[in-house]
């Protein structure tokens, strides 16, 4: 895939565009946005993705395209997830309604520019060392079994995480428990102090690199071009903020959603294992020669993460609406009486 330096320059010339008029269109007016205008924006982000999709298949071919759909897929159920994240982080720091937008378009901005660091990093290595699909590989399993064994309990690791960073920062950092409108810090008494909207966003900020940890192995385990890994990271993250709060109530129905995503992860760390087999390097596994298993195609790999995700969210919102019915029921019914 022959990438030009003026199609990057381009590519990430637009994308921080959109990004700023997100940005200056929330600044304008700050408000929460209304379920029409979420949905709205959201469906343009979705659009926009797709049709860079078909760009993708026009100028670099079907497979090209095939592995930043599956990118593209990936990485938006995984952003899904981390939405989760980000509304335990708001609801535990109270952020008023109307400038939860602003701070995760901040955030989501922070997310693009670590991932983009992870990618650079991830590229160089894979190009130097054709071993590190073995590590990229194991870490996917080793999150997935993670991911697996936090299943029901991701607000209670969530807000033990988030309890240490802001106990760090107020150890070395003045900070004051009330808000000031959108403003980081403030003086108070002639002493600079922070406000709770900047550890807020310091939360989210360090909750980005974890997410990047996750997600570049597990796209790099998809495509080895930096570019489609970049692009299918952005438009994922695009809409991200939107997204936020058209489906706000739906992700407490998403029960199931950490379990698909182990899943999608451990295929994805297995696939990679096998790559590394395929172009095996080290001396020490088949004294150096590549294994003869087989490969995982793109066209699989889309299938199987499609399939998961669509059982997962299925799976979800009918275990959901069984336990509204039962409690409804239970609720229901009438109270025995003793008869003296």
């Amino acid at each position: 895939m022959n990438v030009t330096a003026t199609v990057w320059a381009i590519t990430i010339g637009v994308i921080l565009a959109l990004f700023a008029f997100d940005l200056i269109f929330h600044a304008r007016k700050p408000h929460a946005p209304s379920f029409r205008e979420s949905a709205v924006w959201s469906a343009g982000y979705v659009t926009l993705a797709l049709v860079f999709g078909l760009i993708v298949l026009w100028l670099w071919g079907i497979d090209y395209a095939g592995e930043y759909y599956a990118g593209f897929v990936t990485e938006w159920a995984l952003s899904v997830d981390n939405l989760f994240v980000f509304t335990i982080i708001m609801s535990s720091f109270a952020v008023p309604r109307e400038h939860q937008p602003k701070v995760l378009l901040i955030g989501i901005l922070m997310a693009l520019g670590m991932r983009g660091i992870f990618i650079a990093l991830g590229a160089a290595a894979i190009n130097t060392f054709s071993w590190v699909f073995y590590l990229f590989g194991l870490f996917l399993v080793w999150t997935a079994v993670g991911l697996l064994r936090e299943g029901g309990h991701e607000q209670e690791v969530e807000e033990q995480r988030e309890n240490r960073i802001v106990r760090t920062v107020r150890r070395f950092v003045p900070t004051t428990r009330q808000y000031h409108g959108a403003k980081l810090s403030v003086r108070i008494d002639g002493k600079r102090v922070v406000t709770p909207m900047l550890l807020a966003l310091i939360t989210i900020g360090f909750t980005d690199i974890l997410f990047a940890l996750d997600s570049i192995p597990a796209i790099f385990g998809l495509t080895r071009e930096p570019y489609i890994v970049f692009t299918a990271n952005a438009f994922a993250l695009m809409g991200l903020r939107q997204l936020y709060f058209l489906i706000g109530g739906l992700l407490d129905r998403l029960v199931f959603l950490s379990y698909g995503l182990s899943l999608i992860l451990a295929f994805i760390g297995v696939k990679l294992v096998l790559h590394a087999l395929h172009e095996n390097e080290l001396p020490f596994v088949n004294d150096g020669q590549p294994v003869a298993v087989p490969e995982v195609s793109t066209g699989v790999s889309l299938a199987f993460i499609g399939t998961v995700l669509v059982i997962t969210t299925v799976a979800s919102l009918l275990k959901t609406r069984r336990d509204e019915k039962q409690a409804k029921k239970a609720n229901r019914i009438p109270e025995v009486r003793e008869v003296s």
